[in-house]
């Protein structure tokens, strides 16, 4: 393809598992465009490390859960309108959110309203067929094109009149998959019969607060059990500090990771993991890795979820395979006992949940598996096809 000039691409992502999303599809950009290509936008460290100057921490979005964004919401209409004046100053080629709906949505109908012509696209379709059904039905007044993760997300939108492409889950192309287990265990000093149990509390401020004193008291309660259990918590910038200062007061002999090296190691590594709902589950399934899955919100917000909640299960492997093989401690089932009991249970295989996950992810892996090309370069091709028409309308068919 051939571009009068060089290609300017928005991006936007609010929160850690879009970062990621946004930093692979900018280096599948860059292996199509060369140095013909410049990123502008909001990210984080991943994407930083890819060259984005981000407009703004992304932590000031990382706020879950119905009630608890209220308090917020003047900061992030200051956030958005910063976004739209910084967009309408780059005059980009295209603008591109990922994931994080309730705040794009807000970004994209704003750059509607101007009638900018600049192609607008959403990477990671809402979960419509969870909850929020009619939401599909207006998308198009807002954006031209949506990327989809999940091979059964494009009929929801298309009868809608917008084009939906499914482009892969970005699982496929974890690094855990090729992460070292014994190197890690070296750098930790941890001996091969200790069994690792990795501690994922989430990305979200919200979700530290809430989930971190269970998972640590469920820890507490497994030390005490198992003397040859280990246990680490990866975290990441957005809650890196407050993780650091509940796990320090809690006296437990806990390592805490920063780095996505040692993150996704440690996966290799475990024996089990307790995890935050979410993306992180996936790549723990992908890994092979023994985990439950827990969370928690408020009250008020709980009570509106399970009113309007369309879906059996939360856990995406459960959902893909239509069938719970992983464990869902939600609300008042998460609590320290249940955890222990569920973690020792996986690392002991003394019921056959052990079989019933492996048996589970791979199929999980196979629905999720790589093409010929990675999701990041399918989505790259796209939107490098997107800009193409836009600039050469005369080469459309």
């Amino acid at each position: 393809m051939s571009f009068e000039h060089k290609q300017k691409i928005y991006l936007i992502a609010g929160e850690p598992s879009g970062d990621l999303l946004g930093s692979r599809f900018m280096r599948a950009m860059r292996k199509e465009c060369g140095d013909n290509v410049e990123f502008y936008g909001v990210g984080g460290d991943t994407m930083e490390k890819e060259g984005l100057k981000s407009l703004f921490d992304i932590s000031d979005l990382a706020v879950m859960g119905l009630v608890e964004v209220i308090p917020a919401i003047p900061k992030i209409l200051g956030l958005i309108n910063q976004t739209i004046a910084d967009i309408e100053r780059v005059r980009p080629d295209v603008v591109m959110t990922i994931d994080s709906w309730s705040f794009s949505f807000r970004i994209h109908k704003k750059l509607r309203k101007l009638k900018t012509g600049i192609p607008q696209v959403h990477y990671v379709a809402p979960q419509v067929w969870a909850w929020k059904k009619k939401r599909a039905q207006t998308m198009y007044k807002y954006i031209d094109l949506l990327l989809t993760l999940f091979p059964y997300e494009p009929k929801y939108f298309t009868p809608y009149h917008l084009q939906a492409e499914f482009v892969g889950h970005p699982v496929v192309e974890s690094p855990a998959i090729t992460a070292d287990g014994e190197a890690f265990r070296k750098k930790y000093n941890i001996a091969a019969d200790e069994k690792i149990i990795t501690v994922l509390p989430g990305s979200r401020k919200t979700e530290v607060s809430k989930l971190l004193p269970d998972f640590l008291a469920a820890v507490k309660l497994l030390q005490k059990q198992n003397e040859k259990f280990r246990f680490v918590v990866p975290t990441v910038k957005t809650v890196a500090p407050a993780v650091k200062a509940v796990v320090s007061n809690s006296g437990l002999p806990i390592i805490v990771l920063e780095s996505e090296t040692d993150r996704y190691a440690a996966f290799r590594a475990s024996s089990a993991a307790i995890a935050a709902s979410g993306t992180v589950a996936l790549e723990l399934a992908i890994c092979g890795v023994p985990h439950i899955i827990c969370y928690k919100v408020s009250p008020l917000t709980a009570m509106l979820v399970r009113r309007f909640l369309k879906i059996q299960f939360v856990n995406l492997s459960n959902i893909l395979l239509g069938r719970e093989i992983v464990p869902e401690l939600l609300q008042e089932q998460c609590v320290p006992a249940n955890i222990a009991s569920w973690i020792n249970h996986l690392v002991n295989r003394d019921n056959d949940w052990y079989d019933r996950q492996q048996e589970g992810f791979a199929k999980v892996r196979k629905i999720l598996g790589a093409g010929e090309q990675t999701p990041s370069e399918t989505a790259a091709r796209i939107i490098l096809d997107l800009m193409n028409k836009k600039q050469h309308p005369k080469n459309e068919d």
